[in-house]
């Protein structure tokens, strides 16, 4: 992509396009069309707090690109959230939902906040506060938000509620991963870590490994990084090591991961454990920081917290030789060179994480249409499509021999180019 001054991260993004660019059809036009998001919009959010002190929270909305059809984004509620975070994570929803061909485009938002220092009543006024503010800059025809970091199906209930009081009529479709009573899907809560598991399986597959031989370590224990390592463990994998925010547990014979999360939900801890029924017993284990879970001596590495967790600091250090990005941008573009020269295949984010959103697409359209999907049947549907997409990404590397993130954008960029060249390029007005 040309030469740009967006912020640092949005930079890091764009840098993903680079090699890609080489191999699909995509035009200038097209390529000038994506150095910027479409619509940027920052607002001020005024909370009263339970002791009666007013505090103003800045809140973010971006919508990148709307070319293939609506903005679909997550917003997150965390300290680090900037508009250029926003910016770089709306960037890679807008070629997540091409490479897995969703009628969306990318969009993202936040909250700068520890939401661990607020109440329950708090973080509602302020989930409500948020949607008061970017009423007008979202819709389920203009952009459609859903759960991310630190918020869950409640808060998106509470943001669809306030949405539908400010409209005066119901409107469900504006937002997805909203509780089931009020017309989320079936499997939305685990569809991030279900989709990673389907593609990990799929790539290992391919490559001829058993689930048996593969050692495992994720990082990141929430509902995404919980939910693969679980299926995982179900699967035959052996996992060696989680970590949550406050650090890390490691058995090189592997983890119980069913009783370590029965422990968390009881204790708020992690521990290599073993339960029966409702008492667990701690067994031998190795307590490990986040970095150092990184760099364990592991077939497959599931980074599934926050973003640029590998970076050129510490990718030499890394010994795993797959890692798959739950977790959105977690490996920096310097560490990927990095990676790649160390022969670690690395299968990126943005085909990855991609059940998420699949089954926030299933949950729009069942909003819209108002029937309602079976569990089996959302379960059946991500499974086939993640699954034809990750075949088409293994092909399109072993087609181009390039990288599989490389492979994920031509993949994506092929998508978006063609809906943008076909709304007309400069060889059309000028031939």
């Amino acid at each position: 992509m040309p030469n740009t001054k967006p912020q640092a991260l949005l930079t890091d993004a764009s840098r993903r396009l680079e090699k890609a660019a080489q191999h699909a059809p995509i035009s200038a036009d097209a390529t000038e069309r994506l150095r910027f998001p479409k619509a940027s919009l920052k607002v001020a959010i005024p909370v009263r707090l339970d002791s009666g002190e007013l505090r103003v929270f800045e809140g973010y909305r971006v919508r990148y690109d709307d070319t293939r059809g609506p903005t679909k984004g997550g917003i997150r509620f965390h300290p680090n959230v900037s508009l250029d975070e926003v910016q770089s994570l709306a960037f890679w929803m807008t070629f997540k939902c091409a490479a897995v061909n969703l009628p969306f485009g990318g969009a993202k938002g936040g909250i700068t906040l520890n939401p661990k220092e607020l109440s329950k009543f708090e973080l509602e006024r302020l989930s409500r506060g948020y949607i008061d503010a970017i009423a007008a800059f979202i819709g389920p025809d203009l952009d459609i938000p859903a759960p991310d970091v630190y918020t869950n199906a409640m808060i998106m209930g509470w943001m669809m509620d306030q949405y539908s009081i400010i409209k005066g009529k119901k409107s469900p479709a504006v937002i997805t991963g909203k509780p089931v009573s009020m017309g989320g899907s079936l499997g939305r809560d685990t569809a991030t870590g279900t989709g990673a598991f389907f593609v990990l399986q799929t790539m290992m597959n391919k490559l001829g490994k058993a689930p048996a031989d593969l050692s495992v370590a994720v990082q990141g224990f929430g509902n995404a990084g919980s939910v693969i390592a679980r299926l995982l463990f179900e699967a035959g994998y052996k996992v060696v090591a989680v970590s949550d925010s406050k650090g890390g547990i490691y058995n090189k014979t592997g983890l119980n991961i069913p009783d370590v999360q029965q422990f968390k939900q009881t204790n708020h801890t992690m521990k290599a454990v073993y339960c029966h029924d409702s008492v667990c017993s701690i067994v031998e284990h190795e307590t490990i920081t986040n970095e150092e879970l990184l760099t364990l001596d592991v077939d497959i590495l599931i980074p599934a917290a926050l973003e640029n967790q590998i970076t050129a600091k510490n990718a030499d250090a890394v010994q795993a030789k797959y890692i798959f990005e739950v977790a959105n941008g977690p490996v920096s573009a310097d560490a990927d060179e990095i990676l790649e020269k160390k022969g670690i295949s690395l299968f990126p984010d943005i085909l990855v994480n991609a059940g998420g959103v699949m089954v926030s697409h299933f949950e729009w359209v069942q909003n819209r249409s108002g029937l309602y999907w079976k569990l089996d049947r959302v379960q059946d549907e991500l499974r086939s499509r993640i699954t034809i997409e990750a075949e088409t990404v293994y092909a399109i590397a072993q087609k181009h021999s390039v990288s599989f993130r490389t492979a994920a954008y031509i993949h994506a960029l092929s998508r978006l180019g063609e809906a943008l060249n076909d709304r007309g390029t400069r060889d059309y007005y000028i031939s």
